[in-house]
């Protein structure tokens, strides 16, 4: 699996919040998966390019 998002921004993100060190993974996996959904969407629609309407 690569590594699809930056820690650091995240981090950023949840401003003052602690993020335990499986959250990035379980992050990466879901965010994964809606890449998949939404390349699936597009293949589907005889796209090759993916649109925010594939989210």
């Amino acid at each position: 699996m690569a590594d699809l998002i930056v820690k650091a921004a995240v981090k950023e993100e949840l401003n003052d919040m602690n993020v335990a060190s499986d959250f990035y993974d379980a992050l990466d996996e879901e965010v994964e998966e809606l890449l998949q959904d939404a390349a699936r969407r597009a293949d589907e629609n005889d796209r090759k390019t993916v649109q925010p309407r594939d989210l």
